[in-house]
Formats: structure tokens, C-alpha cells, sequence
């Protein structure tokens, strides 16, 4: 028994120990580390007093940090009506239809998805040439390379996130409860207050935190959707890293980002009153 289990949990060690643990341990110790081509090297916290010191890091920072509670919270007003839809309204068979349907876009990688999108919403692309075509524009119209169009792209790419974990906990919920407060004269409204979210809330907090971590550290769809003037924490960490070779001051930006991450799932979870054992069960 015991040579089985650990067996088992050799590999799990090794993954973890080698592949997260370690390199997130060097990584901290870079943070406090001056690079020699910028000073002195040693011990410092002038990597950190350098994200505090220049107003374009922290200003990035927290606009990153509101825009992944935004894409959140608008994934989840998406992706709930779509869950119930397929779990609650059509048959069996039609729901695992939809569901297929649902994975399908995924199947293959962000970088073609968004790119898909770029083909629909560019001057050129395919809506521009039916806007132009029906007359409803005089000219093409730019769609892409501002907030709105970035948002979007980043509720797209993750929806399925949050659709899959709420599919699940809606399955378990009787339909005879939703039945019987249609019976007594509760609206759509109430139903959803007072049944639907309160039975869902350990699949929202779950599909909540694994959305707002993607979102979060997502540099793909920031960087093609939103273009240069939609600024994104993540970008200022890839120039540290790679364009500036100053990876102290990269490995610092990065716990940064961590510490933001871990800050607001644990405010999240405190509100709902949720723990993380149950939510990521």
C-alpha cells in the first residue's frame, strides 16, 4: 500500500517540486536582487520601490486588476442563462448537443480564436463589409484596438470556464424546487435570486477564480484585441523579461501579480462565504 501510494505521488512531487516550487523560489529570490546593469548588485528592495516609483506600472496594475473583476463578472451574467438553458430548458440529448457545441470553439488555441475575431472586426474584415454594403455606414468603422472590443475578446475566451463549472452544480439541482416557486407565483427573477444562485455559488466562485487567474495573466488577447492603448499588467512584465532583459525587476512585477491574484480570490471567497476546499472540489 504504502509503495503504491507513493508511486503515485512521485510523479505529483516532482511536477510540483520541479516545475512550480523552484522556479517560483528562484524567482522570488530575483525579485529582491538588484541587476547589475542597473546598480549594485545584492540584496534590495528597489525592484518593488521601482513598481511604486514610476506611475505607468501601478496605474497598468490597477487597471488590470479592475478590468479582470469586470471580464468576471460579465462572464458569469453570459455564461449563467447559457447554463441553464442547457441543463434546465431542452432535453437530455439536446443538451449534450450543446454542450459539444460549446466545446468546439476551444478545440483549438486562443491565438486562432482571436484572430478569427480580428477577421470579423477589422476595417477590412467581414461585418465591415456588410455594414457598408446594407448602407447602414458610409465608410468602414475600426472595431478593434480599444477597451470595449479587448473586453469582449477576454469574456469570449473564457466562458467555457465559467459555463462548465455552473452546467455542473445546476445538474444537481431539483427541478422540483423551481416548480414548486413557479406554482406559488415567484417570477424568473426571484427563482434565479433566491434558488438558482445560492444552490450555484460553489460553481460560480469556482468558474469566478479560474476566470479572473486567466484573465488576469492573459497577454495574448490584451496585447492583439486591445492594441497599444489598452495597457495590461502582463505586457509590462513580458518587456521586463524580454525587451529590457531586467528579469529582477520582471520576477518582482510577477509576485506582484501573484500577491493581486491571491488578495482578491481570498476577498471573494470571504464575501460569498465560501471556502476553497468546498469551491475547488
Amino acid at each position: 500500500m504504502r509503495l503504491t501510494l507513493a508511486l503515485f505521488l512521485t510523479p505529483v512531487v516532482l511536477w510540483l517540486g520541479l516545475l512550480i516550487v523552484l522556479p517560483h523560489l528562484d524567482l522570488l529570490i530575483m525579485s529582491f536582487r538588484m541587476d547589475p546593469a542597473f546598480g549594485d548588485e545584492g540584496w534590495s528592495l528597489e525592484n518593488y520601490h521601482q513598481f511604486f516609483a514610476e506611475p505607468i506600472y501601478w496605474l497598468t496594475f490597477v487597471r488590470t486588476a479592475g478590468y479582470s473583476v469586470l471580464v468576471t463578472l460579465l462572464t458569469f451574467l453570459v455564461s449563467l442563462p447559457v447554463a441553464f438553458y442547457v441543463t434546465k430548458v431542452v432535453a437530455r440529448n439536446t443538451s449534450r448537443f450543446l454542450l459539444t457545441m460549446l466545446l468546439l470553439p476551444f478545440w483549438v488555441s486562443e491565438l486562432v480564436r482571436v484572430y478569427g475575431w480580428m477577421i470579423l472586426l477589422r476595417e477590412s474584415g467581414v461585418l465591415n463589409h456588410w455594414l457598408t454594403a446594407l448602407g447602414i455606414t458610409g465608410a468602414p468603422v475600426e472595431m478593434l484596438y480599444n477597451d470595449a472590443t479587448m473586453i469582449m475578446g477576454l469574456v469570449y475566451t473564457s466562458m467555457l470556464f465559467m459555463v462548465v463549472p455552473l452546467v455542473s452544480v445546476l445538474e444537481s439541482l431539483d427541478d422540483s424546487l423551481i416548480e414548486a416557486a413557479c406554482d406559488l407565483g415567484a417570477g424568473p427573477w426571484t427563482i434565479m435570486r433566491t434558488i438558482v444562485v445560492p444552490h450555484c455559488m460553489p460553481g460560480i466562485m469556482s468558474g469566478a477564480i479560474v476566470v479572473f487567474m486567466l484573465t488576469l495573466g492573459n497577454y495574448l488577447t490584451p496585447n492583439l484585441m486591445g492594441g497599444k492603448n489598452s495597457l495590461w499588467f502582463t505586457e509590462q512584465i513580458y518587456n521586463q523579461f524580454i525587451a529590457s532583459f531586467n528579469w529582477n525587476q520582471g520576477a518582482a512585477f510577477g509576485f506582484l501579480l501573484l500577491a493581486l491574484s491571491s488578495c482578491i480570490i481570498w476577498l471573494g471567497l470571504r464575501l460569498t462565504g465560501q471556502k476553497l476546499s468546498r469551491v475547488v472540489q
